[in-house]
């Protein structure tokens, strides 16, 4: 599998304006509030692997997606795919081409899909978008291949997506994602609203179209066992930024981060072992994020320095970690 990267995300950050109307602001003298929802993530993907990014709710995983995928604003930093920024796109036919090669599988596969369509012309919206078919008869080849390829039948085309269970329509989903042939799929949490052995279904298919495709997958999850199946690389985020990056081995295996490890011990231990250390505390808020490093309210290990000074990725081997603590071997 060739290593080259076909994404960077460079110091990407996405602030939203939630402040009162300005003359509000300016009778109540209140102040401008802004939510810092990604303030400086950086990251980058192999072709043909997955990276996912993990944390708790709230950390900014499926602003990381939206952005990315251009549903929302990005307010600096750099998002490239195999060479081209695209905040710097402007050519229209190039935007084109960065859209059909880079599709998102959202989250809920009951309100991702248009009841009102029958699921033949749900798939088939992509290919006529992006020209992709000779005419009507090379059209319907192409639905009904994708549809026997995410393992549903020819015939489903002709049913609404009310006919379908949880997991059937997402498979909808990725037939509609796959449609217009792309080499970039972001994958916003697209196994969390389905049963766990549908979500066992769900994976696989993904990971055996990786493998016939050539996919390369941005992965964002909450949920570590779904981590654990699809990812080659993980990013753990907090508070809007990736505090570690690992390949999947060493996040299980040897930690760096102190939120990682705490973050691990939240997994269930079917041994009774008790030793386990809930993770305390809530994540602050990324209107008013701590100064320095923004786990020290919660972290362990924390000292002066990490509430002043917010530390930076230092690469430690394979992996990547953000922490004074383990620059100066504290832990």
């Amino acid at each position: 599998m060739p290593n080259d990267i076909i994404f960077t995300v460079n110091n990407l950050k996405v602030h939203f304006d939630i402040s009162s109307p300005f003359i509000t602001r300016l009778i109540n003298g209140a102040p401008k509030l802004v939510l810092k929802a990604v303030d400086g993530l950086s990251f980058r993907i192999r072709r043909g692997e997955t990276f996912s990014l993990v944390g708790e709710s709230g950390c900014g995983k499926s602003t990381v997606a939206r952005a990315v995928s251009g549903l929302y604003s990005v307010t600096s930093g750099d998002i490239i795919i195999d060479g081209q920024n695209l905040a710097e796109v402007k050519n229209k036919s190039k935007i084109t081409d960065i859209s059909r090669r880079m599709q998102m599988i959202f989250q809920s596969p009951y309100a991702s899909l248009d009841p009102r369509w029958r699921v033949r012309d749900i798939i088939a919206e992509p290919i006529r978008a992006f020209g992709l078919a000779k005419n009507k008869e090379d059209e319907r080849s192409q639905v009904e291949k994708l549809l026997r390829q995410v393992g549903l039948s020819e015939r489903d085309g002709e049913k609404f997506p009310h006919e379908f269970s949880g997991g059937q329509r997402q498979r909808i989903s990725i037939a509609r994602a796959l449609s217009s042939r792309p080499e970039f799929l972001i994958c916003d949490e697209p196994t969390s609203a389905l049963d766990v052995s549908v979500q066992a279904q769900i994976l696989n298919l993904m990971t055996e179209l990786q493998d016939e495709l050539g996919l390369t997958y941005l992965f964002i999850s909450h949920d570590l066992a779904v981590i654990d199946h699809i990812s080659d690389w993980i990013g753990v985020m907090y508070l809007g930024r990736v505090c570690e990056i690992t390949p999947k081995a060493a996040l299980f295996s040897n930690p760096l981060h102190p939120y990682t490890r705490l973050l691990l011990e939240t997994i269930p231990d079917l041994k009774g072992n008790n030793k386990r250390s809930p993770l305390e505390g809530e994540v602050p808020s990324p209107i008013t994020p701590p100064s320095g490093c923004t786990f020290h309210p919660r972290c362990p290990f924390a000292k002066e320095r990490c509430k002043r000074e917010r530390p930076e990725l230092i690469t430690l081997g394979e992996s990547q970690v953000a922490c004074h603590a383990v620059e100066e071997k504290r832990l």
